[in-house]
């Protein structure tokens, strides 16, 4: 798999903008997802590593999503948003549904989580298919 076509402005704006868009939908979400998640307000005050984590994972995310972009079929903003919901529903969706279910987590849980990756990748998908 060759990745010579992403853009990697395009890949470092999209995980910038989705870890954004982390702390405004946890944001306001917080309490709801305190609450699905049985985490008490100091259980959830994350330590700059796990920022630093964060970030990289949505970068990775956004470097991967910009190679199914791009290899799906050329990079627009078409591609990215149709890219961003397969991908999001074949594999977050489901992954989370799967994980929450095994743990015994509420549907509110689920619903808040998986609204923001969903979120995340079409926020990804945009910004990558728009900057090429």
């Amino acid at each position: 798999m060759m990745f010579d076509g992403i853009n990697l402005l395009a890949v470092l704006a999209a995980a910038a903008g989705s870890f954004v868009f982390g702390a405004i939908w946890y944001g306001a979400l917080g309490k709801a997802w305190m609450k699905a998640a049985s985490l008490s307000p100091e259980q959830t005050k994350p330590a700059p590593v796990t920022m630093a984590i964060a970030f990289a994972c949505q970068l990775l995310m956004a470097f991967v999503l910009a190679g199914v972009i791009y290899h799906v079929g050329g990079t627009n903003l078409k591609t990215g948003l149709i890219s961003a919901g397969m991908v999001w529903t074949g594999f977050i969706l489901t992954s989370q549904i799967v994980n929450h279910r095994f743990q015994g987590a509420p549907w509110s849980l689920t619903l808040i989580d998986c609204g923001h990756w969903l979120g995340v990748l079409m926020l990804q998908g945009t910004i990558i298919g728009l900057i090429d």
